[in-house]
C-alpha cells in the first residue's frame, strides 16, 4: 500500500499524533524493491509519483506536517496482465501500469518466458537434482 512504502500517521501513547517511516524512508540514499507493482491500486501508484520525482514524501494530517527523505532508487518487478506479453501493445498496456508513474523509471527491462515445455523440464530437473544432492 502507499502507506506502508511512504509514511503512515500513528496514535502515541500521550494521544500525540506520530509518523511511521515507510519502506522508502527507511531506504533514503539505498535501494527500495518492490515486487507484485502490477498489482498495486492504480491510486496507490500514483502516491509514489511524489517519491520517485522529488525524492521526498510530505504529510500533513492531523496537525503533522513533514517532509521526509525518499533519496532512493525503486527496483520493481511486475508481471504482465493474462500471464503474457503481448508485443502488440506497449510496456504500460502490458504491465497495467500508468504512462506517468513508468516514466519516472530510468530503465525497464523485458524479460520473457517463452513456453517451452522440453527446457522447463530440464531446469526443473536440474533444480530437483541440484537440492537432492544437498542432503
Amino acid at each position: 500500500s502507499t502507506t506502508g512504502l511512504t509514511v503512515s500517521m500513528t496514535k502515541e501513547a500521550g494521544g500525540e499524533a506520530g509518523i511511521e517511516a515507510g519502506a522508502l524512508v527507511l531506504a533514503d540514499q539505498g535501494i527500495c524493491c518492490i515486487d507484485e507493482f502490477d498489482k498495486m491500486a492504480k491510486s496507490n501508484q500514483d502516491g509514489l509519483l511524489e517519491a520517485m520525482e522529488q525524492q521526498q514524501i510530505s504529510i500533513a494530517k492531523a496537525g503533522v506536517v513533514a517532509s521526509l527523505p525518499a533519496r532512493c532508487s525503486i527496483i520493481a518487478a511486475a508481471n504482465p496482465k493474462h500471464g503474457s506479453y503481448n508485443l502488440s501493445k506497449t510496456v504500460a498496456e502490458n504491465l497495467n501500469m500508468a504512462t506517468p508513474i513508468l516514466s519516472r523509471f530510468d530503465l525497464v527491462f523485458i524479460l520473457r518466458d517463452r513456453a517451452d515445455k522440453e527446457q522447463d523440464r530440464l531446469v526443473a530437473s536440474n533444480i530437483m537434482n541440484v537440492h537432492r544432492d544437498e542432503k
